[in-house]
Parts: structure tokens; sequence; C-alpha cells
């Protein structure tokens, strides 16, 4: 009788559970060991999230920031499952997913992204766009484009959240309406980018002053309608007329998370070790947004891509020494820096000592995202293209001649 192969199933497919998937597909497998590797997404592309902006501005393309896992995964022995996770019995071992159908495991990685929370104020569910997925982004691309094409001399902008999501959609869509754009950005800090760097927030402030970007700080959401929306500063509630709100404030953990009848921190998110083994579960392990863990050092890490992209790394290891009896070791957070977009072809950088803002700035933020794509074939198609486009530009630009 053939013993089955040890299975383990990745839940969520973005940086922590694609990275981790292909970190699993590379490690020094024996033929006694090798296990089954599962990847399981609701959607079947990965998002390169950093870089979706760019969709909007149409500065790059969908296949570009959001290429298909099945070409991702040819050829790395990951089968990927396209469905809804909808429970998880971790004391069966049992993935429950949309439609009936199960999963089970020997080990489980549990990656998924956080969610936008909409209930913090009424009606923003139903009125508000959201910019976390390509779904959001087609979405409120469409909706800037049919505003545009209304031929409205005033489209007014509304963008609650001035976090690293609202101040870098507000000087994309400043930048994508023109003249004709309104953008106003609100929050209830009394600064923009209360996280970033002092030399980013500068940046920012300048980019967004620049693009006649109204900041409203300390100031409250209290209600939603479609053509409106209430805005509270000091005690004083004003009426602004909107053409469309956008929300970025906040994360929560997807519900089938917080169903888990693990320890977790208020917001939800689960404790994990510094190896990222689920307290009282070493079968399991949380990455990302899912995740509350302190590294080795006993730093508390943000929940940003940069560190779902190192802590991937760190899960297949782990993963693999647990199958193959080796030490585990534990995840060491090492900081590289900020980035944001702030318009068109224009960014800011603080990384490694160096600061950098404007056209120069956008250039390397790429060149750098370009590197951290997930498959060296994905990285030369996409650098290929983005080399030869400017000649395109010039050919196209001759024929008109």
């Amino acid at each position: 009788m053939t013993q089955q192969p040890i299975r383990i199933c990745i839940l969520g497919g973005g940086f922590g559970g694609l990275y981790t998937a292909l970190r699993l597909s590379q490690m020094p497998w024996t033929s006694q060991n090798r296990p089954e590797i599962v990847l399981v997404d609701k959607s079947d592309r990965f998002l390169f999230l950093p870089l979706l902006y760019e969709l909007i501005s149409d500065e790059l393309q969908t296949w570009e920031i959001a290429p298909q896992f099945q070409d991702l995964l040819a050829g790395s022995g990951v089968q990927f499952c396209q469905s809804k996770v909808v429970e998880i019995n971790s004391e069966e071992k049992v993935v429950h997913l949309q439609g009936g159908s199960t999963l089970t495991y020997d080990y489980l990685v549990v990656s998924f992204g956080g969610e936008t929370p909409t209930e913090i104020v009424p009606g923003a569910s139903e009125v508000t766009y959201q910019f976390r997925s390509i779904t959001d982004a087609y979405r409120l691309k469409d909706r800037l484009q049919t505003l545009k094409n209304s031929g409205s001399e005033k489209i007014r902008v509304a963008i609650v959240g001035a976090g690293y999501t609202g101040v870098e959609l507000a000087c994309k869509i400043a930048d994508v309406l023109g003249e004709a754009g309104r953008v106003r950005l609100i929050d209830m800090s009394d600064r923009i980018l209360a996280q970033a760097t002092e030399y980013n927030r500068e940046a920012a402030q300048k980019a967004l002053e620049a693009r006649g970007v109204w900041v409203d700080l300390e100031t409250t959401v209290s209600d939603l309608k479609s053509d409106s929306l209430d805005l509270t500063y000091k005690g004083t509630t004003d009426t602004i007329p909107v053409d469309m709100i956008v929300w970025t404030v906040g994360m929560k953990v997807a519900e089938v998370i917080q169903a888990l009848p693990f320890k977790k921190n208020p917001r939800g998110q689960v404790y994990v070790t510094p190896t990222l083994q689920v307290i009282d579960h070493p079968e399991i392990f949380a990455l990302g947004d899912a995740a509350d863990c302190k590294d080795a050092e006993g730093q508390q890490v943000p929940t940003t891509a940069q560190v779902a992209l190192q802590q991937a790394d760190y899960a297949g290891w782990n993963l693999w020494a647990v199958i193959a009896d080796k030490p585990l070791l534990p995840f060491r957070y090492t900081h590289l820096g900020e980035m944001m977009t702030l318009g068109t072809d224009t960014a800011t950088i603080t990384a490694m000592g160096i600061t950098l803002n404007g056209a120069p700035a956008s250039v390397i933020r790429k060149l750098l995202y370009l590197y951290r794509m997930p498959t060296l074939e994905h990285q030369l198609r996409v650098g290929l293209n983005w080399a030869v486009k400017p000649l395109y530009s010039l050919l196209s630009a001759l024929e008109r001649l």
C-alpha cells in the first residue's frame, strides 16, 4: 500500500501565500519526504498590490501586476485550487471550501490578506469604493472614466483615510482627473501618513499641494450618501457634495480567521511564535495580515507587503525543516525602507540611507518591484515590456508626423 505524501495547504495567494509556495517548491526535498503542496485562493490571479495604483492611471497593464496563478506555478509542482475558504476545522485538519468540497492537510499556512472595514460608518459598504483587489481597481477606474466622460467641470472625489493608500490614491486620481478634479482627503488624525518617514511625509504633502488636493485633518465622517458625506470638525458638522467616495480606513481580519479558536489579539490577528507557528498549533503557520508576530529580537512587525515577503521565506524553510527534522529558524525582520507613488511617473523613496523623490524615484521604485515579482519568467516578460514601451511610443509618434 502506497503511503500518502504529506500535504501542505496554503490558504491565500498574496505575498505570504504565493511566495511560501514557491519557496517550498525550491527546497531540497528527498523522494521520501517531498510533500504535496496546494495553494488555495478565491481569485485566479496573484496581485502585486503595491503597483495596483498604476492600473488606474494606465501606466501598467493588468497582466503585468496580476499574472495568473497557473502561469506562475507552472513546473513548480504546486497545485492551485481556485475557491473560497469558508471554514477551517483545526481539530480534524480539514479546510472547507465554497461549494461543499474539502481539503485535508498535515500542515497549514494561513495567509489571507486583510479586508477593508466598511461597517465603521453607516452606508460605507453601499456607497463607497474600496481599493484592495483588481476588481476594486476596475470598479474605481470605470467610475472615474464615467465622471470624466460626463463633461462636468467639477468632479468631486472624497477619499477617507490619509494613510499610504489614501495619499497614493489621492495623487493618482488627481492626475487622472486633471483640472476637473476636486479631490478631498479626510482623516481623523492630525497629520497625513502617521507611520511614514518624515522625508516621505513632506514629499507627499508637497505632491498633494501641487495637485490641489484639499486635506481635512482631525475630521470624522459621520454619515455617507451616494452624493454627499457629513464631516465633523471640532464639533461642527458640514455636508459636502461629492460624486465619488473612496474608503481606505483600517484593516480587518478575514471572517474565517476570526472564527478560529486560537489565541488572538483585539484586532483578531492570530498570535504566532517567532517561527511563525500558531500558539498551541505548531502544524499551522500564520503570515501577513493574519498574524500578530514578534520576531526573534522581540520587535513587533507591521503588516506590510515587505514583511509578508520576508515571512514567506522563513515559513517555507521552517515547513521543510519540520518535515526534514531540521532546526527551525526564528523570523528576523529587516526593514528595507519605504516607497510611495505620488502621481503619474513620480514617487518618493527612503531606503538604506537614501532619500529620493520625483521621476527618478518612480523609475527606481518600479525596478525594485520588478525584482520582487514572483518568478524569473514573469520578471523577464514585464521587464522586456517596460524596456520596449518607450520605443513603441516613439514609433507611434513618428507615424503621426
